[in-house]
């Protein structure tokens, strides 16, 4: 079975380079496509103070695409984990999930804070954030994953 998704629109702004941290001082917008969809599209949408962001890594060649096991940010320090036990954007479809602020709607233009996607990413979803989509009881994570995240936002 093969998906063809067409993107909702792009990122615009922010970082030009993805790099790891430092997230949460990044300022960007998301583009809505103008071609596809008017402003009651967004219609609601600024009642909101967060947005979860679907998104293509489009910069992630094909060949640097992994499928195995890896020590993020190739850290011999942390363990050897599968690359769905991360979240690192080398992933078989190159896919991103982001949770972010929203701080305007002007239009189609979504002003956002600490999206972790660079200028020209391929928006392929966004949904706004309720609490109530967030996770029931303790979250459990290993302590590799909160080191790496410290410095993420």
């Amino acid at each position: 079975m093969s998906l063809t998704l067409e993107p909702i629109g792009h990122v615009a702004g922010g970082r030009d380079e993805a790099f790891d941290d430092g997230w949460g001082a990044v300022s960007a917008a998301i583009v809505l496509d103008a071609s596809r969809f008017a402003p009651d599209a967004v219609a609601g949408l600024a009642e909101f103070s967060h947005l979860e962001v679907v998104y293509h890594f489009h910069r992630v060649p094909e060949e640097k695409v992994q499928a195995g096991a890896r020590h993020p940010r190739n850290r011999a320090d942390w363990p050897l984990v599968g690359i769905f036990a991360q979240r690192g954007k080398n992933r078989p479809n190159r896919i991103g999930v982001s949770r972010c602020r929203l701080l305007a709607v002007d239009g189609l233009r979504l002003e956002v804070a600490e999206l972790d996607a660079i200028d020209g990413t391929p928006v392929l979803d966004v949904k706004p954030y309720m609490r109530e989509f967030g996770p029931r009881g303790e979250v459990r994570q290993p302590a590799w994953s909160a080191e790496l995240m410290a410095e993420y936002y």
